[in-house]
């Protein structure tokens, strides 16, 4: 019987079920609706950027957690656990998410220093780089997804300012100006961050009266701040904290020592709206943010003693905080920062001299903070950035 060699042009189609024993080895590029599947050692972060886009597949061979992309924006990409496992490394809160890397400890009372501590085990900081403007007015601290911020402040020759400064994450390099708030204003010390824009909270004028105003900036351009609204109290020295829908504030002080935990959205401007109260009202505080609870650490009520409480509120809804611990030691004007796990506070004043201490404490559980490490140099109010 003779027989016919089939040509490929011959081929219109074939059914599935035709094809049967062992199949040679081909190309996987002429394979189709085969998802990509990414194998690495080690956990994806935000600025992993796949060519597979949405949908992509990300397995860790050293730990077995899985994780899928489920917001494809460059340097700003969101993996999702897909297991039992935790550990989500994208924008769970705020302006980029939690840190995954690095906390980042901002200026100091006439200081420009720059310094940088790991998340991913307990270390000393190291200098990151400077300031531009040596400031003695405490300005507020914000972070995007690229980059560290300040804004306001008060220089030593006791002149208050608008400049908003940004520094960069992934170098070593000094501050540049990024723009203006709406009002020179000092002792602000609260910020908080959207997935677009940075927010300066509440602060007061030099020798004037205390401030209510919400100043809203784009992190995607240099410009001016534009007045989105106010605070339901006028205060200085307060907390800032923000979870994925809403910027947060706690604490302060103005004619008395304020308890008041305010929240604002960032979908729409306008006012802020009271959220609940802390334990005890002190300023001088710091602010962390887990995904789904704000924190408000140390502080004090008058110049002795400090604080070392850690209160928790939760962003769901408005309720009184509670007090889950207390960091090492009593102290004000601490730099504030959150990693995905962990809360930290940098630095401060203990109420007899500026300190180098990196407090750390555990959002899992209520637990006693531990000093897990060194700032480059002692200081006191300074404020954080996560990368």
């Amino acid at each position: 019987m003779s027989s016919t060699k089939l040509k490929t042009a011959n081929i219109v189609s074939l059914d599935a079920s035709k094809l049967t024993g062992v199949m040679p080895a081909i190309s996987g590029a002429n394979l189709t609706g085969v998802a990509p599947f990414t194998v690495s050692a080690s956990d994806p972060v935000i600025t992993t950027n796949p060519s597979g886009g949405l949908g992509t597949l990300w397995m860790n061979s050293t730990s077995g957690e899985a994780y899928v992309l489920t917001d494809a924006t460059a340097g700003e990409n969101v993996w999702t656990n897909v297991g039992d496992g935790s550990g989500n490394y994208g924008k769970a809160f705020g302006g980029r998410g939690p840190g995954t890397i690095s906390g980042f400890t901002v200026g100091s009372y006439g200081g420009t220093v720059i310094d940088k501590f790991p998340f991913s085990s307990d270390a000393d900081a190291t200098d990151h780089g400077d300031l531009s403007i040596a400031n003695i007015g405490v300005v507020a601290g914000q972070s995007s997804a690229t980059h560290g911020y300040t804004s306001g402040g008060q220089t030593p020759s006791v002149s208050v300012v608008t400049t908003i400064e940004k520094f960069a994450f992934s170098a070593n390099v000094t501050a540049t100006v990024h723009g203006d708030l709406t009002v020179a204003r000092r002792y602000i010390y609260s910020g908080q961050s959207s997935l677009t824009h940075g927010y300066a909270s509440g602060g007061a004028l030099n020798g004037g009266p205390f401030l209510n105003v919400i100043d809203k900036f784009t992190f995607s351009a240099d410009a001016t701040a534009t007045d989105v609204g106010n605070l339901t109290v006028s205060r200085e020295l307060l907390a800032g904290q923000s979870s994925a829908t809403h910027g947060f504030v706690s604490g302060g002080h103005a004619s008395a020592y304020m308890n008041q935990i305010d929240k604002f959205s960032f979908s729409s401007d306008g006012d802020s709206v009271d959220h609940g109260d802390l334990i005890i009202g002190r300023y001088g505080v710091t602010g962390q943010s887990s995904e789904t609870h704000g924190y408000t650490c140390g502080g004090t009520r008058d110049v002795t003693p400090n604080r070392n409480e850690i209160d928790r509120f939760a962003f769901a809804s408005n309720t009184t905080a509670t007090d889950v611990g207390n960091l090492t030691i009593g102290k004000r004007y601490a730099a504030g920062q959150s990693s995905t796990t962990h809360g930290y506070n940098s630095g401060g004043h203990n109420g007899t001299a500026v300190v180098d201490i990196i407090d750390k404490f555990a959002y899992s559980s209520s637990v006693d903070a531990s000093d897990i490490a060194d700032i480059t140099v002692a200081r006191s109010s300074c404020v954080g950035a996560q990368y």
